[in-house]
Parts: C-alpha cells; sequence; structure tokens
C-alpha cells in the first residue's frame, strides 16, 4: 500500500478568511490524506520552508485577497530556488478567469475555485500526484 498524499494547506498574507480552507482541510483528511494547515497571515517563505520540511505532494495555497498575482510568482520562484519544484502546487479561492492562464504558465498545476466541489478538490489531488508520480 503505498503511503497517504500529503498536503500543505496555508493562507499567505493578509488574508484573514479561513473557513473554506478548513472545509478543504477536512475534505482532505476524510479522503485518507495527511494535511497540515499553516494558519493564517503566512509569508512565501514560511510556506515553502514548510512545504519542504513536510515533505508534502502537494502545497495548496488559498487566496481570497486578490493577491495571487503577486504572492503565486514568489511561491514558484521560492520553490525553484530551493529545489523543491516537483511540488505539487494549487490555488484555490477566489482568483478571476483572466489570471488563470497565467498562473498555470508560471507552474500552478490547477485552480480550485470556491465553487468546486469537495469531491472534485480530493479527485484532483489524487490526479495531479498520480500524474507525477513518485518523486
Amino acid at each position: 500500500m503505498s503511503s497517504p498524499i500529503r498536503v500543505l494547506l496555508a493562507k499567505v498574507g493578509l488574508d484573514g478568511h479561513d473557513r473554506g480552507v478548513k472545509v478543504v482541510a477536512r475534505t482532505l483528511r476524510d479522503a485518507g490524506m495527511d494535511v497540515i494547515y499553516t494558519g493564517l497571515h503566512r509569508t512565501p517563505d514560511e510556506v515553502v520552508n514548510a512545504a519542504i520540511q513536510e515533505d508534502v505532494d502537494v502545497l495548496g495555497i488559498s487566496l481570497l485577497s486578490g493577491a495571487h498575482m503577486t504572492i503565486c510568482p514568489k511561491i514558484m520562484a521560492l520553490l525553484e530556488e530551493k529545489d523543491a519544484s516537483d511540488t505539487i502546487v494549487v490555488v484555490g479561492g477566489v482568483v478571476p478567469d483572466e489570471d488563470v492562464n497565467a498562473l498555470k504558465e508560471m507552474g500552478v498545476k490547477e485552480l480550485l475555485l470556491q465553487d468546486t466541489p469537495p469531491n472534485k478538490i480530493v479527485e484532483t489531488l489524487q490526479r495531479l500526484v498520480d500524474e507525477r508520480g513518485p518523486r
């Protein structure tokens, strides 16, 4: 039996709303994944360091603040710089349609917006880890 998918969920920046990310954390735990939630108001450095220390498969960034085009490039650059670019990055929350392609071009694997059903989130993470394969 393979080990469970490890996921780190993070709220980066000044966004103070965490009800959604807590629901996602419970959903992923109920699906058998190991989930770490970093809490509110984290910096890109804190999140990337935690993802590396916890050896996660998936780094989930929850953003409702509109700062995704500032925060995500920093996170992707830090993962590259720290030789952890095999970490799957997904973004959840509120992202305007016009920013989706730009985020994917910078390496975000998937966007799971606020109306994504819980079972779709689970299926998406399982698919992304399967596609990446073992590290």
